[in-house]
């Protein structure tokens, strides 16, 4: 007994330092066995898979426009305008349906004046020597196929189309009007462009230009001065390629419209301004006579199908009654 106990007291105490040691000993070794213990189980887990890069020669022709030039942002380009090829494409379609509807020999610009209710007499008055000045001139390569007043739509307002030979003939007369001189405007004492600037002007709220184009298969009536009557001005506004199949459709239907009475004056469809819309005109007697025309049409089988087949290629239209001026050539 006495000599297990002289054997405990041989065994050192521990300290406290001791003690802190052993704890930190004891701390690291469960760290590195962790440690270890994560290795394994990393080790056993497939390697990833590595994307090899596309060779360098792949990469330079994909940044490589159609004509040989590095861009790098054409990709980005293209999305957010298109390529060159579908603008190209588009550009081109558009270009062969006008030559597939349209007869390609005369521009027709379409003029709108909205007036100042106020001021409507005094511009009558003021263009009917402004317009006939030009119509006249041998100087312009223009003539002025009619001018109306709207009287039932958009009031206060004034319709005017001028046949020019071509864009050609159009750009000419807007530059032969800018340069006008006193001494070619008689009995008008300032140029053309500084008449219509300093007296017409002021009493228009707004205007519109549109250039237009007459349809092959509808031609346009030529000015006459024995019309009398009302005229319907009908503007139809196409969802955008609808162009080639309203023109195929009208083209039944405007035979329709010939064997139930009525008198076509003419048609167009826009070509600069206000693009995807057409123009039809059509002349009456009276407005009853108007009503009566075009409930006949519905008597004839043809007219129904146009009706239901162009209505869907339309997104608005409107429809003016019209009455011409007392110096328009078409009256």
């Amino acid at each position: 007994m006495l000599g297990r106990v002289t054997c405990l007291k041989t065994v050192p105490p521990f300290s406290g330092c001791s003690l802190l040691a052993l704890e930190q000993a004891s701390l690291v070794s469960a760290i590195s066995n962790g440690l270890r213990r994560r290795q394994l189980v990393f080790d056993r887990s497939p390697a990833p898979q590595l994307i090899a890069s596309p060779p360098p020669h792949i990469v330079h022709r994909r940044l490589l426009t159609r004509n040989g030039i590095s861009d790098p942002l054409g990709a980005f380009s293209a999305l957010l305008h298109g390529s060159p090829e579908a603008k190209a494409e588009g550009e081109k379609a558009e270009g062969q349906h006008s030559k597939l509807v349209g007869r390609n020999r005369s521009v027709h610009e379409f003029q709108k004046h909205k007036v100042l209710p106020q001021h409507v007499e005094q511009y009558k008055e003021l263009i009917a020597g402004y317009y006939k000045g030009i119509h006249e001139s041998e100087d312009f390569h223009a003539k002025l196929t009619g001018s109306w007043e709207i009287v039932v739509g958009e009031v206060d307002t004034f319709v005017h189309i001028f046949e020019y030979e071509g864009l050609t003939g159009f750009e000419k007369t807007k530059a032969q009007i800018k340069a006008s001189h006193a001494s070619l405007l008689s009995p008008i004492s300032l140029g053309h462009l500084e008449f219509f600037n300093h007296e017409i002007l002021p009493l228009i709220q707004t205007r519109t230009s549109q250039l237009n184009q007459e349809f092959a298969f509808w031609q346009c009536a030529e000015p006459r001065t024995d019309l009398g009557g009302i005229v319907e001005l009908r503007t139809y506004s196409l969802k955008p390629g609808a162009l080639l199949e309203w023109e195929n459709q009208w083209r039944v239907g405007l035979e329709a419209r010939l064997r139930s009475g009525h008198s076509p004056l003419g048609a167009w469809f826009s070509q600069l301004g206000e693009l995807h819309q057409v123009h039809h005109m059509w002349h009456y007697a009276t407005l009853e006579e108007r009503r009566a025309t075009r409930e006949k049409a519905w008597t004839i089988d043809t007219w129904s199908g146009t009706v239901t087949k162009t209505v869907k290629l339309t997104e608005k239209m409107h429809a003016n009654v019209l009455r011409a001026l007392p110096f328009s050539p078409m009256r």
